[in-house]
């Protein structure tokens, strides 16, 4: 009975994990604002365009966001670094776009 119960823990801790690892859809809407600043978010974020930040640039920018541990760095072909991260001691899959925007889920 142990067993049954440790294999069923084993496999719901896996699935939410599974789950927590998707990464944040692209928006391709063309309205929006070129650049993200400090003070600014684009809410429809993050946004498919262009991206023109290197790996380096781009890792830099997501641990300025306040996320650790980012590993897996990827750009997907709508221009969106993705990589997996740390947040708040919680693991993330975060994104950025074109316009700087930093978002996770």
């Amino acid at each position: 009975m142990r067993k049954i119960i440790l294999a069923a823990a084993l496999a719901s801790v896996s699935t939410l994990s599974a789950v927590a690892q998707t990464a944040p859809a692209a928006n391709s809407n063309g309205n929006t604002p070129a650049v993200a600043t400090p003070d600014t978010k684009n809410p429809t974020a993050p946004v498919e365009g262009a991206n023109s930040f290197t790996e380096s640039q781009a890792k830099d920018r997501i641990e300025k966001a306040g996320y650790t541990g980012v590993k897996d760095l990827k750009k997907d072909d709508q221009g969106i670094w993705n990589a997996a991260a740390m947040k708040d001691g919680k693991a993330v899959t975060v994104a950025l776009d074109y316009q700087g925007n930093v978002v996770a889920n």
